[in-house]
């Protein structure tokens, strides 16, 4: 499968807004309880301020054939890596990898040594297969709900 990996535009925040929902609701939901998911991907979310957001990010989408926005990551001025998912339907195919990839190497050339991530239950794996180490487990509140999430840290980027 081709895939082109690609800097975020804001004409893409719908279906990286839509991308993000569904993805929480078919793969974060086997680690999170239904209350939690539905506090973290509510039906409404508003595209807007997300545009906004991964604007001022450095935010990368891949996009793979039939012009489908199946995948996205971005990371803030600070090194910190803010988000990294992969639509339901295009799992466990390299997309996670590449974006992971394309970031860490923004981050080295940004002169970062160290890049942090609160990664999820279910992205925890990912992560430390990568490198990253577990820095504290963490229990955060959002939209009346407590998550457990792991700041991590890779450092020595540089």
């Amino acid at each position: 499968m081709k895939v082109t990996l690609r800097n975020y535009k804001p004409e893409d925040s719908t279906a990286v807004v839509n991308l993000f929902r569904d993805t929480v609701r078919a793969i974060n939901a086997n680690d999170y309880s239904e209350a939690q998911i539905k506090a973290w991907a509510p039906e409404a979310i508003d595209a807007d301020k997300w545009n906004a957001k991964l604007l001022q990010h450095y935010t990368l989408v891949v996009v793979c054939e039939g012009d489908v926005i199946c995948g996205f990551g971005d990371m803030d001025d600070t090194g910190y890596f803010d988000h990294l998912f992969v639509h339901k339907e295009y799992q466990r195919l390299g997309i996670a990898k590449k974006i992971a990839t394309a970031i860490e190497a923004h981050a080295q050339q940004k002169g970062f040594n160290r890049i942090t991530v609160a990664a999820s239950i279910t992205a925890k794996p990912f992560f430390i297969q990568r490198g990253y180490t577990i820095v504290r487990e963490q229990q955060v509140a959002y939209n009346g709900q407590t998550f457990t999430n792991y700041f991590m840290e890779k450092v020595g980027l540089v």
